[in-house]
């Protein structure tokens, strides 16, 4: 099992950056994969940026250029660094871990953190 949990939500103005934290436990030597999802009002939830423990990180269109993902093994967190926000990057952000066991892939998922961009 592996549970997440995230932080850094809030409120912030457009052009505003805010840091966005996932702290995994459990069996997390089994994770091969972290990444972070968002579900705006009315929306589906959608891919934001995820990253292949020892290999590379993707990014949706929308957030290229500004988003980074990035992860620290020491305290098995991952992070997501916004800048430039826009108030169509508003949403329930949602950390992600696929693990892979003897039977099947697993998805977890973290409770998700309010982001709202808004002048």
């Amino acid at each position: 099992q592996v549970q997440l949990v995230e932080s850094g939500g809030g409120l912030v103005q457009p052009g505003g950056s805010l840091r966005l934290s996932c702290a995994a436990s459990g069996n997390i030597f089994s994770i091969y994969s972290l990444g972070w999802y968002r579900q705006a009002p009315g929306k589906q939830r959608e891919l934001v940026a995820n990253i292949v423990i020892g290999g590379s990180t993707n990014y949706a269109d929308p957030v290229k250029g500004r988003f980074t993902i990035s992860s620290d093994k020491a305290k098995n967190t991952v992070y997501l660094q916004m800048n430039s926000l826009k108030p169509e990057d508003t949403a329930v952000y949602y950390c992600n871990a696929l693990s892979e066991d003897v039977v099947t892939t697993q998805n977890y998922w973290g409770q998700g953190t309010q982001v709202t961009v808004s002048s």
